[in-house]
């Protein structure tokens, strides 16, 4: 069994540690035995979905965006919208997440074109929303998963959701989207977004657990649940940062 991972422009979207959510996935895959291949995906190389069970692509500063706007849009946008409706896994964190929707428009009123794979938009503003992110998700509880979702939030750009998008959680402790619906992240079919850097996985084990299944079964629909690990690292980090005020 292999869990085969994308990366989507892991050289220019790597914004306060967005890599280690990479980490965290292979490190949880090895830990239960199960292999885990990653490939690098960049400005003009080739996406193939089918090749993947999981793709992920981190944020990123508005000089790096915009270097690979234009590849992103006309070259993979088709390709991912295709695979978001078949139901392949995402993982997007803050620019990346702004990026799938429809727009992001900036404070002069101009906007940049997404590539629409979900029906959100974004618009700047002058006021930046920062500080520790602890957020309750509803989809994880459902699953029998710690809802709790936390990390790092650093971002001018207010989200909305479209009405076939969901919330991936509801703030406890932040600003998530927009600062004032209260929702933070997105979920459409097994696409997950959120604003949380820091990195977002390793801090979240129950999240990290629930891609990984959710990507295998895809191709594994008769695998075993995920065996059980050891979080008390991970349990660590997230009783401190739901300690500090």
């Amino acid at each position: 069994m292999e869990l085969r991972i994308a990366h989507l422009y892991p050289d220019l979207l790597n914004l306060y540690g967005d890599r280690g959510n990479i980490i965290a996935l292979q490190r949880r895959c090895t830990w239960r035995s199960i292999g885990c291949s990653v490939t690098d995906v960049s400005i003009g190389d080739v996406f193939d979905a089918s090749r993947y069970d999981l793709v992920f692509m981190g944020g990123g500063q508005d000089h790096e965006q915009n270097l690979l706007h234009q590849d992103l849009i006309e070259n993979k946008g088709p390709l991912i919208r295709q695979a978001v409706e078949d139901g392949l896994v995402f993982l997007c964190i803050c620019g990346s997440y702004q990026l799938m929707g429809r727009y992001y428009e900036e404070q002069d009123g101009s906007r940049i074109s997404g590539i629409g794979a979900l029906d959100l938009w974004t618009q700047a503003k002058p006021k930046r929303l920062i500080g520790d992110l602890v957020a309750r998700s509803d989809f994880l509880a459902r699953q029998g998963r710690d809802p709790l979702l936390v990390g790092f939030e650093n971002h001018s750009g207010r989200t909305w959701l479209g009405s076939s998008v969901q919330p991936l959680a509801i703030v406890e402790r932040g600003f998530g989207n927009n600062g004032e619906d209260h929702g933070e992240g997105a979920i459409y079919k097994n696409t997950y977004c959120t604003y949380a850097h820091g990195s977002f996985l390793p801090k979240n084990p129950e999240m990290t657990d629930y891609l990984i299944e959710t990507a295998l079964k895809r191709r594994y629909p008769d695998m075993e649940p995920l065996k059980k690990l050891d979080n008390s690292y991970e349990n660590n980090a997230r009783k401190y940062l739901l300690s500090c005020k």
